[in-house]
């Protein structure tokens, strides 16, 4: 079944709608997180480092972080060694594999990512509440 004109235009519209979504949501993140020194993808390494609750000192592959952002592999690389370099994160040989390597939150790194959490929370609670009404 083809999909009429309307409906095709209907879908772009739906699509446009959702990256303008995106973009806004984004653009406020970023305003929200730089009074703290971070950008909205900074702070989505953080949160993802820091979910690892069974052992936050293990850490993540680069690869493995990547999957859950959105950026390419040597994007990510390039924001971990700017995290690194501002001590929130740390590079460790990944145990199971010696030509690995694992990020994980430094104690300071923990602590600005509980600080700008709620903000981060915040954020998205307001753009994407008022996206749906």
């Amino acid at each position: 079944m083809a999909a009429t004109k309307g409906d095709q235009q209907a879908l772009v519209r739906q699509w446009r709608d959702l990256l303008a979504l995106h973009a806004r949501t984004q653009c406020e993140l970023d305003r929200a997180l730089g009074g703290h020194g971070l950008c909205a993808s900074d702070f989505e390494v953080l949160d993802v480092l820091a979910g690892d609750d069974e052992d936050p000192c293990v850490g993540y592959r680069v690869q493995e972080i990547a999957e859950d952002i959105h950026l390419s592999q040597s994007a990510l690389s390039r924001l971990v060694a700017r995290l690194e370099k501002d001590g929130l994160v740390e590079r460790r040989m990944c145990p199971e594999d010696r030509r690995g390597v694992r990020v994980a939150l430094t104690a300071r790194g923990r602590a600005l990512h509980g600080e700008v959490l709620p903000v981060q929370r915040a954020v998205l609670g307001r753009m994407l509440t008022r996206a749906e009404g």
